[in-house]
């Protein structure tokens, strides 16, 4: 059975550097490793900027650069980058808008930019358990059940719609409500069901067929898709983790969406030339990375997702990463790829690399292991 994560609140994890303590041993990370991650958060800290934004108004890309200083074990106020994680938050919280949004981005980044934040504003709750976090999440919290679609899904619009736009909306809804709910914040009745089942509805087999009830969806292989007919690395990797994160971990579609991902991964070529080019776009990566952990090595079909896999990704990342000393606008950076360049995109990349090196450390409370009954049962799961 895959793993699942559990927040430490109130202040548990007090490990404040980022090197690993938690890693099972020299397959998860090594000394190569961590001096890539740690050129990496240099990187983002050289360019963050006095705002504590690196010069957006993304809050999704700041909410990013934010998640991979926590990655790492690096606290608000303590340590080498402390005063890095604040500035962060700081902008954040600062530009919480009255209802709860946190977008001040074009409206149709509404909820990309505000699952996204919130998310990662849960782990930091997580992690501090500070009131002023706490406040801003509750309220980003009940914008989400708010906005929720009667089908389960999101729109990119704060809103509510017959239908929500795409998987990878209703995913990022429902990582940042998983985000926020172990530490004790409410979530009505009914809302991560029906996110759920939203997920699942975006699965089609590759003979054609979609929906719950059809039996023939789970013949032979299949993927989640972004709207129900274009498959991704991405939407695979994503429909993985909203499970698994839920603790569904029986269902029959995760192990189909990691065949996929598997495979991807390798074709992955050896990676030396320190281009900055990421194994996959950051979007990718970032859901990618989380899939491998959150299933982990299944026993039950002889599968090591996670031990086979992680160290290609994690290579490929060390290979990549530009190494240019004296250079502050590109030592220790990646590029995101994909649909974001210039300084965001390097933000992007840069983020999202270290928070995928730092995954062996398990700081985050998403990647905390515990139990999940309690949890399955408050949110209608069980």
């Amino acid at each position: 059975m895959g793993r699942f994560r559990i927040a430490f609140i109130g202040g548990l994890l007090v490990l404040l550097v980022a090197r690993p303590v938690w890693a099972v041993g020299p397959w998860e990370t090594n000394p190569e490793a961590e001096a890539a991650l740690e050129r990496g958060l240099e990187w983002l800290a050289r360019n963050q900027g006095p705002k504590g934004n690196w010069g957006s108004n993304d809050l999704g890309l700041v909410g990013m650069g934010t998640l991979a200083f926590l990655a790492a074990g690096h606290m608000p106020g303590h340590g080498p980058y402390g005063d890095n994680v604040d500035r962060s938050l700081d902008f954040i919280l600062e530009n919480a808008k009255p209802s709860g949004l946190l977008n001040i981005s074009i409206p149709h980044r509404d909820m990309y930019n505000h699952g996204l934040t919130t998310f990662v504003l849960g782990q930091a709750y997580g992690m501090t358990d500070d009131a002023r976090i706490g406040r801003t999440l509750d309220a980003a919290l009940k914008l989400i059940y708010n906005t929720q679609c009667r089908d389960g899904g999101w729109d990119y619009e704060a809103r509510r719609q017959d239908r929500g736009h795409d998987l990878s909306l209703a995913v990022m809804q429902a990582k940042a409500i998983r985000s926020a709910a172990d530490s004790g914040l409410a979530v009505p009745p009914g809302i991560v069901p029906l996110a759920i089942q939203s997920v699942r509805e975006h699965y089609k087999a590759k003979n054609g067929t979609r929906g719950l009830d059809n039996p023939k969806v789970k013949e032979g292989p299949g993927q989640f898709t972004y709207d129900g007919n274009r498959g991704t690395t991405a939407m695979a990797a994503a429909g993985v983790v909203c499970l698994q994160e839920y603790g569904q971990y029986d269902d029959w579609r995760i192990p189909k969406n990691m065949t996929l991902i598997s495979r991807e991964i390798e074709r992955l070529k050896v990676e030396n030339s320190h281009n900055g080019r990421l194994p996959f776009d950051a979007y990718t990566l970032y859901y990618v990375g989380q899939a491998l952990y959150q299933v982990g090595d299944r026993e039950d079909i002889n599968e090591p997702y996670w031990r086979r896999n992680y160290p290609k990704l994690r290579d490929h990342l060390i290979g990549c990463q530009r190494l240019k000393p004296g250079d502050v606008d590109e030592h220790g950076s990646w590029d995101a790829t994909g649909h974001v360049g210039g300084k965001p995109g390097r933000l992007y990349g840069t983020a999202v690399a270290c928070f995928i090196l730092a995954i062996p450390n398990r700081y985050l409370p998403i990647l905390q292991e515990g139990k999940i009954e309690g949890l399955t049962q408050k949110l209608g799961l069980d």
